[in-house]
């Protein structure tokens, strides 16, 4: 039945995430980890129980975990966002994978200069992770900061889409010269 409001559990090799969406809108995935702040789903939402058809969110997700997609051809809705999250959002969403951004270029970028902690704050309140990439967002000395469902995941996927460790060739462009990266190390090692 299309225009339902559905929810799947995709199992991956980082944990099992619950995808709640209607048609190709996804308004929540979610983390289902013992001892994580879960938002859940709805209560009217529909449990399906396989991926779905080619196409759907859960079968996009999982092909991205296993390697099948780079990019997700949903629209991410996020439910309860502030204007100034989803003016976040929507700039974090044209990065590409194999990129990164700071939390001060990201603030830049959307027309807030200098407000980089709230930019951090609108990652941590992210209910769409993994298809709002809030993972490629570093610190401006290209460190990992924050990530609320944990750093070694955020590791994870930077390395699954080929940005770690970190390049020097960011989404804002090349890292300060004393930065030790990748592209340093395989320089030298020539």
């Amino acid at each position: 039945m299309p225009d339902r409001l559905e929810y799947c559990d995709v199992p991956t090799p980082i944990g099992t995430f619950r995808i709640v969406y209607r048609d190709q809108v996804v308004s929540i995935v979610d983390l289902l980890e013992r001892g994580s702040d879960q938002v859940g789903a709805p209560p009217e939402a529909w449990h399906r129980r396989s991926l779905g058809p080619p196409a759907s969110p859960p079968r996009q997700l999982s092909e991205y975990f296993r390697r099948r997609r780079e990019t997700f051809d949903v629209r991410a809705e996020p439910v309860g966002a502030s204007a100034f999250d989803r003016s976040v959002y929507d700039a974090l969403l044209r990065v590409p994978a194999g990129r990164t951004i700071t939390y001060g270029e990201l603030a830049r970028r959307t027309g807030h200069a200098g407000s980089a902690r709230a930019v951090g704050g609108a990652m941590h309140r992210n209910p769409i992770p993994i298809i709002i990439p809030c993972h490629r967002v570093v610190g401006d000395d290209g460190g990992l900061k924050g990530f609320g469902l944990g750093l070694w995941r955020k590791r994870w996927l930077l390395d699954r889409e080929g940005s770690w460790p970190l390049r020097s060739r960011s989404a804002e462009g090349p890292r300060d010269r004393a930065q030790t990266t990748l592209d340093r190390v395989a320089v030298v090692a020539s």
